[in-house]
């Protein structure tokens, strides 16, 4: 571990669209510390366009939900047993997992034993979930970079190194997001009634939720004959979305090749699965549903395991229902519909979300990249 800065090796693991942001959001400040680093391992294009070098794209680890993961566990368990190789013949100064956890903490655990220093960037959600694997991240990694400010106290007490560097996103987005210049770039009038539909970046939530929502959004254009949609299009699931699409009978909507900050910006309502996607429409202190929908044995599993009365992001952190959730059975293209119109009827309740969520995007701005840094140069160090 004596090479000099430049030859600084850093292997990272993102396993989804929204690990693949807060990676790319990282990895500058890491350029900063260590100029001529060497970022591999599996990424996104996020990543990719800051020169990581992707062994796997991001997209053969989104997977969601128990039943999913059955399905590709031959596929995932190859591709970690050959990373894993790799990355023992090839030792970097650090790995990160970014988010993932089932994937990053047994992977993390393998090569903490062997002597590399292991960094989990994101919390697993523990406080929400699956309490139990407090322990896998104690045996698994020498620190955990956390978003939440409660985080790092609750890892203290099973003796896991934390800091809370705040949430990267948080930074990102302004305080507050004028609609009308979004909506001229992207050819909207401000008078435009928008609504934005995020069903996720998995091609498993694509296909639970795509479905629901365009039928939703069809029900509110028949109260509101010139609503507009919008749905941001995460990488590769273009094809899938277009298919759903079809027959829906929508009108005037929009897909986007990414783009979800631009959506979130022009939406005057947002119905989103829950995940990260929520609290980034918070930061945009639009109104919006959250909904969500797994195969009946998966939400089985996980719903047995839930600490908390809430899934959503938002409302997790503000320990209240600021904005609906409607899950499983709950989540029909009417009761979603009539969830969005409440919005629109209510003002004052929009008025009451956004000095809410106001208050949370201010706890989570902090100076992420030199938290970050500072955490993990002292790990490369020791």
């Amino acid at each position: 571990m004596s090479q000099a800065p430049h030859s600084k090796q850093i292997a990272m693991v993102a396993g989804e669209a929204s690990g693949d942001l807060l990676a790319s959001l990282l990895i500058p400040s890491l350029q900063q510390q260590w100029p001529g680093v060497q970022l591999r391992g599996i990424g996104g294009p996020r990543m990719n366009a800051l020169g990581f070098e992707s062994w796997w794209p991001v997209s053969q680890l989104a997977v969601r939900g128990y039943v999913e993961v059955l399905k590709h566990y031959r596929e995932i368990v190859g591709i970690r047993r050959q990373l894993k190789k790799r990355l023992l013949q090839e030792p970097p100064h650090l790995f990160i997992g970014v988010d993932a956890p089932d994937f990053n903490l047994d992977l993390a655990k393998d090569l903490r034993q062997q002597g590399i220093p292991t960094v989990q960037f994101v919390c697993p959600s523990v406080w929400a979930w699956r309490a139990e694997r407090l322990q896998k991240i104690r045996n698994s990694v020498d620190h955990v970079l956390c978003l939440f400010p409660f985080e790092p106290g609750l890892l203290a007490q099973h003796g896991i190194a934390a800091t809370f560097v705040g949430h990267p996103i948080a930074q990102t987005i302004p305080d507050q997001v004028d609609k009308g210049p979004v909506c001229a770039a992207l050819g909207l009038d401000e008078s435009d009634l928008v609504l934005t539909l995020m069903p996720g970046s998995r091609a498993s939530e694509i296909a639970q939720l795509a479905p629901l929502f365009l039928q939703a959004a069809n029900l509110l254009q028949q109260q509101h004959p010139k609503l507009r949609v919008l749905l941001p299009v995460a990488p590769g699931l273009m094809a899938a979305v277009q298919a759903h699409l079809q027959g829906s009978g929508l009108k005037n909507i929009r897909l986007l090749d990414g783009q979800s900050h631009a959506a979130l910006g022009a939406a005057d309502l947002v119905l989103v699965a829950s995940g990260t996607a929520t609290l980034e429409a918070a930061l945009f202190k639009r109104p919006m549903v959250i909904a969500y929908k797994m195969p009946w044995l998966s939400w089985q599993i996980t719903n047995r395991k839930r600490l908390q009365a809430w899934v959503g992001l938002p409302n997790i952190l503000c320990q209240d229902f600021v904005v609906p959730e409607l899950l499983q059975e709950a989540a029909t293209p009417q009761t979603l519909a009539s969830a969005l119109q409440y919005w629109l009827d209510h003002p004052e309740k929009v008025s009451h979300m956004k000095h809410q969520f106001q208050t949370l995007h201010q706890s989570l701005k902090q100076d992420m990249s030199s938290l970050a840094r500072h955490a993990l140069e002292k790990i490369i160090a020791t």
